[in-house]
């Protein structure tokens, strides 16, 4: 008969090592720009414009198409992935590409025309993408330059996010009340606000209800992985937003 053999005990300075493997660093930039920095090395910039510039250039960077904050057409040659969240041929952008350790991809959706883009309808259809991006065991989603609501099948594209990045502007995007919703359905762990100007948090807070909590940190950067998500949804505030 096999004679079972207690387990090992690890150190608490290993067990945090091994923990901080799994971590990721997600910095907001500026405007709608969150840099998020993998286990693996790899650095992610969304609706990158060029403007926001935090430590070594990104790897990955991620545009929309609402205006000139969203995205450049001239980004510096050395950034490897440039995926825009558009096509220019009126189809739907498709983004699944897997860039190291993490897996990107995309979920479109109708925008606004801004000045100098009007040709007869006041939407660009597909000219949105929500940006998902899995890494660590935690799907990431940014909402982009959101002007419409979601629907099912929206949400079912998109799927179980444990980390949202949402405009809260609640003017050139979409309305308090909207995104609001939209956030309340998503139900993340993480609710990373972005694309603020004056919005006032208390505003947005009430909106979203009472099943969210609110951490207003000192610092740009979180670090976060699947352990140390919490556990009831909290809407986690860095520094500059």
């Amino acid at each position: 008969m096999a004679i079972s053999q207690a387990p090992r005990a690890t150190p608490v300075g290993l067990r945090q090592a091994a923990a901080n493997t799994d971590e990721v660093a997600i910095t907001y930039g500026g405007h709608s720009t969150y840099y998020i920095d993998t286990p693996g090395g790899v650095r992610i910039a969304t609706d990158y414009s060029g403007a926001y510039q935090i430590g070594r250039l990104p790897d990955v960077v991620t545009m929309n198409r609402a205006h000139s904050t969203h995205y450049t057409l001239f980004p510096d040659p050395r950034i490897p992935h440039v995926l825009h969240g558009w096509r220019d041929d009126g189809q739907p952008a498709h983004i699944s590409e897997r860039i190291g350790d993490v897996f990107i991809r995309n979920v479109t959706t109708d925008i606004r025309r801004y000045y100098g883009d009007y040709s007869g309808t006041d939407m660009i259809k597909d000219g949105n993408s929500i940006f998902i991006f899995e890494v660590a065991g935690l799907c990431i989603g940014h909402l982009g330059h959101l002007h419409v609501k979601l629907d099912d099948s929206h949400f079912a594209a998109i799927g179980r996010l444990d980390i949202v990045m949402v405009p809260i502007d609640g003017t050139y995007t979409m309305s308090l009340d909207g995104i609001s919703d939209i956030t309340r359905r998503l139900h993340a762990s993480v609710v990373l606000p972005m694309h603020r100007f004056a919005t006032p948090l208390e505003e947005f807070m009430q909106r979203i209800g009472k099943d969210f909590s609110i951490d207003v940190r000192s610092g740009r950067t979180l670090k976060i992985s699947r352990e140390t998500l919490p556990a009831t949804p909290t809407v986690i505030i860095l520094e500059g937003v």
